[in-house]
């Protein structure tokens, strides 16, 4: 976080009149730290009992004291000796000085009664404090590590002024109504069970049509430009993992079954699919004309992710990707980048999503290196290789520091939810240390034997994470061609019933995920609930829509579109549904 510009401030100086408050109402707590985000600020607390609804509202109504209290906030340092002393009886505090670097100066904010250990900056009087809301109350381990304990963290956020405090919280309010946590339950896309476990989503009949029909866009799109279907275990022995890396620098996110010391085969569920894949490449002798060499898999993979991180769909431990693996000559790299970027960002569009993406240019960390594999001339190369790469197609993309994957950097896709919060989407990354390490080769038109480049890449990312941001981006009414339901029919009477039967056997002969509603309930029920459902189109059929050998035709955005027959409404919904084909450019 950014603390130069003014709201950064601002809500620095907030989350310290929040702990200020927490203190006067419950003097024995232990503070830990307070910091602004991009949305507003939290603080975590030490707490005997869990904080309440009650309990935020009385800290916000003591905050607001203190900022009529108009409390002077002053800067002073302290030689670690003594700051130590005086953080004697908060033991946070006294952890995160002792990580201080010896010999440095330590900052402390004091405004009135109340002193904290901070680098600042901070507004100078509490009076300035004003436009502030407490939204919430969750569990955090202290300093995110799940074998810490586990603290009491309150969300808030704050304003130079109560109008632009008041949008904010408007916006929150529709960011609530379109969660697809929420949202998805509600229209059946999915569901959770305690008895099966945390992040291990149960894809309801919508939710499953809706992934298939995604899988199927994308493994056809692959495959008319090239790519191959693998179809690899989703488990592998401990040698593999160790061969590629994973196992010395991956090993906490996966699930691993057996004991090393015990067992003679340890096996561990697969967390990506690229050491299999480079078996099929493996499978026989390459030559140079072989390549490139684009192998794909919708790939179901499991990652041991900690329960504070999982969130409905965005995160979890068991998802499936669109990944695949491309090898190639140094002379393809840049033209096969290009496509794989083209390929991704063509589905983002189709899907409606890239106007919400940015890139990131994920490099290895040099102050870090027992995170990666392979010496630094070869990050240095791999790096220079993608930067020009990513700077002749003119990518605008923020660098990430220590976010490389531990073989290689990458170009991460990064999108954010309702609430704000980023996570990435898609990674295409260039890595030229595995091929050497799994002894891939080529014969090259000199008849020597070289390395391909290989690229990793997702040309959709997750799905179970895609259609989480699906659900919030359409707060559940998807276009026409990926919904579940693309028509609703609806006889006005029972004796309508055959004829909307035959009607829905041509609308399916046509292709169309058609549903019909027999219930002997009222018209306007059913219409609603079709509403509700947020199905595309219902198509009703009185004695006259007989007569007439037509349908009436309602649209979930326009409303009552008159009568046509079902060869018109056909073609119109073909047109609707017609995905524009991916076409790749050449450089």
């Amino acid at each position: 976080m950014n603390y130069d510009d003014e709201l950064s401030v601002l809500r620095h100086t907030a989350s310290h009149v929040m702990a200020q408050a927490v203190l006067r109402l419950y003097p024995d707590t232990l503070l830990a730290i307070g910091p602004a985000i991009d949305d507003g600020f939290y603080y975590d607390f030490d707490t005997a009992t869990p904080f309440t609804n009650d309990d935020l509202e009385k800290i916000e109504a003591e905050m607001k004291k203190i900022a009529k209290e108009n409390l002077k906030i002053e800067r002073f340092e302290l030689p670690k000796k003594e700051a130590l002393e005086l953080m004697k009886d908060q033991p946070y505090k006294i952890e995160l000085i002792n990580d201080l670097p010896e010999g440095e100066a330590i900052s402390f904010y004091k405004q009135g009664e109340f002193t904290d250990l901070c680098a600042g900056p901070h507004l100078n009087y509490t009076s300035k404090v004003k436009a502030f809301k407490l939204l919430s109350v969750t569990g955090a381990y202290w300093r995110g590590n799940e074998k810490n304990k586990m603290l009491q963290r309150i969300y808030a956020t704050a304003f130079t002024n109560k109008d632009d405090l008041n949008e904010h919280l408007e916006q929150m309010e529709e960011a609530r109504k379109r969660d697809h946590n929420k949202l998805g339950r509600e229209l059946g896309i999915f569901t959770t069970c305690d008895l099966i476990g945390q992040g291990l989503p149960i894809m309801l009949p919508k939710g499953a049509k809706i992934l298939q029909i995604l899988q199927r866009f994308v493994e056809d799109t692959e495959e008319r430009h090239g790519w191959l279907r693998t179809k690899t275990p989703y488990m592998a022995k401990s040698d593999l993992y160790k061969l590629s890396g994973h196992w010395d620098h991956y090993q906490d996110g996966m699930f691993v079954m057996g004991d090393e010391a015990v067992d003679k085969e340890v096996f561990a569920l697969r967390p990506m699919t690229c050491p299999f894949q480079y078996q099929a490449y493996l499978n026989e002798m390459r030559s140079y004309r072989d390549l490139p060499l684009r192998y794909g898999e919708t790939s179901t993979l499991f990652r041991n992710e900690a329960s504070g991180e999982m969130h409905g769909l965005i995160r979890v431990r068991q998802f499936t990707i669109s990944e695949g693996h491309l090898m190639c000559r140094p002379d393809q790299l840049e033209q096969e980048f290009k496509t794989c970027l083209e390929m991704a960002n063509y589905m983002l569009k189709t899907l409606g999503l890239y106007e919400d993406v940015s890139y990131r240019f994920s490099q290895w960390d040099p102050d870090d290196k027992e995170k990666y594999i392979g010496t630094a001339e070869q990050w240095d190369e791999a790096q220079s290789t993608m930067q020009n790469i990513l700077d002749k197609l003119g990518i605008d993309y923020k660098i990430g520091i220590g976010e490389a994957a531990f073989y290689g950097p990458k170009l991460d896709i990064q999108i954010k939810n309702v609430f704000g919060k980023e996570d990435t989407l898609i990674t295409i990354q260039i890595d030229q240390m595995l091929a050497e390490k799994f002894g891939m080769e080529y014969v090259d038109s000199d008849g020597t034997k070289k390395n391909p480049y290989i690229i990793h890449r997702t040309s959709i990312g997750c799905y179970e994470r895609t259609l989480a941001l699906l659900i919030e981006k359409y707060a559940g009414a998807f276009p026409a061609w990926l919904a579940p339901t693309q028509v609703k029919l609806i006889p006005i009477s029972e004796k309508q019933a055959d004829y909307i039967a035959d009607v829905k056997a041509k609308l399916e002969k046509a292709g169309f995920r058609v549903e019909a509603d027999y219930r002997n309930e009222k018209m306007g029920y059913k219409i609603r609930q079709a509403q509700l459902e947020k199905i595309p189109y219902m198509l009703i059929a009185g004695d006259k829509e007989i007569e007439d050998g037509k349908v009436a035709v309602r649209s979930r955005e326009g409303g009552d579109l008159g009568t046509m027959t079902v060869e018109e409404f056909i073609e119109k919904l073909t047109k609707e549904t017609t995905v524009e084909d991916f076409k790749p450019t050449e450089l």
